[in-house]
């Protein structure tokens, strides 16, 4: 496996929370909020999908330390937890960096931009980060 096969499997995955994180609606009643709004059996498949493969390919190379958190981001995306499955990607992108840090791994130039613009991505859908709204606070 290849870092940018890894870098890869995350955009497919952020791409999934993107989308899921839209269908939510803006304001959830605290009587939904322990069970989350849970996304499409279609998308949590395809999620899956994507973990099963990463999970595979990894097998024997140094990637394989990431299936851990990968499987805790599919399982609170089945549950519909955003916050949870954004903070078990998160963790991928930290360890990812680490290991590059540490020089365990390779990561192109490239791929650094991509993980970058994949943390943002993921930090944008988090509740509560909405800069657009910090305007219409009251002076």
């Amino acid at each position: 496996m290849l870092t940018a096969e890894i870098v890869d499997a995350i955009g497919g995955l952020t791409a999934h929370v993107k989308t899921y994180a839209a269908t939510l609606p803006s304001i959830v009643h605290l009587t939904v909020v322990p069970y989350g709004v849970k996304p499409t059996t279609e998308a949590a498949d395809n999620y899956e999908g994507i973990v099963s493969r990463t999970q595979h390919q990894s097998a024997g190379t140094p990637y394989k330390a990431l299936n851990e958190s990968l499987i805790c981001s599919l399982e609170a995306f089945e549950q519909g937890n955003l916050i949870g499955t954004v903070q078990a990607l998160l963790a991928v992108i930290d360890h990812l960096e680490r290991m590059h840090r540490d020089q365990e791994i390779e990561v192109r130039r490239q791929d650094e931009k991509r993980l970058a613009e994949y943390r943002v991505a993921l930090r944008k859908v988090l509740p509560g980060n909405k800069p657009e709204l910090e305007e219409t606070g009251g002076s």
